[in-house]
């Protein structure tokens, strides 16, 4: 990326199941969920908002190898993408088990996201 316009950070959580993918896509949704880019279109080629480009990092505490890469590409609209996971995020406990909503413990997965727009 030759230019970064906007970092944006957010965080996603898992609490029943332990499913590190819905927690990564939870954490870019929260980051890129309450913004707006209304100028970004004049900047770019052909003022063509796919030219954009999109670097989405993840810290992960478990399972950093098995995450669903294209998962969290869904979730960002426009833009050339790419996603970068690295050791992070935290595990928690949530104080209960719920079997019906795929626990095999009282873990949940918290995952941190930052994702830079730019050219």
């Amino acid at each position: 990326m030759k230019k970064v316009m906007f970092v944006e950070i957010g965080m996603g959580i898992d609490l029943h199941g332990q499913d590190v993918d819905t927690a990564c896509v939870r954490a870019v949704r929260d980051a890129i969920g309450h913004n707006s880019m209304p100028g970004m279109r004049s900047v770019l080629k052909d003022e063509d908002i796919n030219n954009m480009r999109v670097k989405v990092t993840l810290g992960v505490p478990v399972g950093m190898d098995q995450v669903d890469v294209e998962a969290v590409k869904g979730v960002i609209p426009y833009g050339q993408k790419e996603v970068v996971v690295t050791q992070g995020g935290m595990i928690g406990k949530s104080g209960v088990v719920l079997p019906d909503k795929g626990d095999v413990n009282d873990d949940l997965i918290i995952v941190n996201a930052i994702v830079e727009v730019g050219y």
